[in-house]
């Protein structure tokens, strides 16, 4: 009875062992998934404001033209 105990005992601890390493792989492959989002993340961030920038000076130009047409002509 004993032995089957402790038979039964080193299998579930071999299964959890078994399962812990798992785990910890399965951690550090999300470790990295993470850090790749993580520099996704800012590498996208760092692009709308690019975009930003060039959607804030094209409105400017665009301001400065519809100013310039809306003066009328110069020598009427």
């Amino acid at each position: 009875m004993l032995e089957a105990s402790l038979s039964q005992l080193e299998q579930l601890v071999s299964d959890l062992v078994l399962q812990n390493q798992e785990l910890l792989g399965t951690n550090e492959t999300l470790k990295d998934q993470l850090a790749q989002a993580k520099d996704e993340n800012e590498s996208l961030q760092l692009s709308l404001m690019e975009q930003e920038e060039k959607q804030g000076a094209t409105a400017a130009r665009i301001q400065a033209l519809v100013e310039r047409v809306s003066a009328g002509p110069a020598n009427p």
